[in-house]
């Protein structure tokens, strides 16, 4: 019987033709940055963070998280990191500034690797190809959020920071940002355990309490706000005026470091810059 006429074969080259291809082996080594996602890991290039110094109105938060990166890219004790607090005010770009310039002080040494949370599932696969690299890698996990009745993503989480037989290897840290309330319920009301409500946020409790290091981002002033137009304003030479900004914060309902940097791009589109 030939392998044409042979319906076994003819059903196993059909399934060869609808497996996805076999990824191609990733190079840990000299990428700045890797995106981690559902079946595959992509390395990125050129790592896409502002200037440390363009950050304003998170003097204290920058300074805490800087030094515990530049431990990491060093060599030295780092703590796992979780920035919580008000949107828009600059965690997820902190921490990619922070990356990026302990690559400029210690070359290749650290590398950040963004997991998608649809890709937390992987994560035990994705520390074993990580702890058996020579460099140094920062895992992120980029506004991290549980439904009310997901017990276990916290627990798997909280596992893989300390304690648990797959935890992160010794050469990996894990820095996640997140709204507070994300992780634990803030009031009583939000608490969905008609019985026992402190049972309901124990795990996520727990969690939070893993993290070495915890730093909350506020709301932004309207001193900060104008502040933070100006770094960017004159980073890429432009004018601005002070009641126009106010205006486009109200019409943006807040004040953050994400509006005042979209204000910052209406400015240069006015005058037909790129940014």
């Amino acid at each position: 019987m030939t392998e044409q006429s042979d319906p076994l074969a003819r059903i196993a080259m059909a399934l060869e033709r609808l497996a996805p291809a076999t990824p191609p082996e990733i190079d840990w080594r000299t990428e700045p940055a890797f995106v981690f996602a559902p079946g595959q890991v992509r390395a990125v290039e050129h790592l896409d963070a502002p200037r440390l110094d363009l950050l304003r109105g998170i003097d204290e938060q920058q300074e805490r998280v800087v030094t515990n990166v530049l431990r990491l890219a060093q060599g030295h004790a780092a703590h796992d990191m979780l920035l919580w607090g008000a949107r828009g005010m600059g965690k997820s770009a902190l921490l990619r500034s922070a990356v990026a310039a302990a690559q400029e002080q210690h070359a290749c040494t650290l590398a950040l690797v963004q997991v998608s949370q649809d890709a937390l599932s992987g994560i035990t696969g994705l520390f074993s190809m990580l702890g058996g690299q020579q460099r140094r890698f920062l895992v992120f996990v980029d506004d991290l959020g549980f439904e009310d009745e997901d017990g276990n993503g916290p627990r798997q989480l909280r596992s893989w920071l300390e304690g648990g037989v797959e935890a992160r290897p010794g050469n990996v840290r894990l820095a996640v940002t997140s709204n507070r309330r994300a992780i634990v319920a803030r009031h009583q009301s939000e608490q969905d355990d008609p019985v026992n409500p402190r049972d309901a946020v124990d795990d996520k409790l727990a969690l939070a309490d893993r993290f070495g290091m915890s730093v909350g981002f506020h709301n932004c002033s309207q001193d900060d706000y104008l502040e933070i137009i100006g770094a960017y304003a004159d980073a890429h030479g432009l004018g601005w005026d002070r009641g126009d900004a106010l205006e486009w914060s109200r019409r943006r309902g807040g004040r953050s470091g994400r509006v005042a940097w979209q204000y910052v791009a209406e400015l240069a589109g006015r005058v037909g810059r790129a940014l």
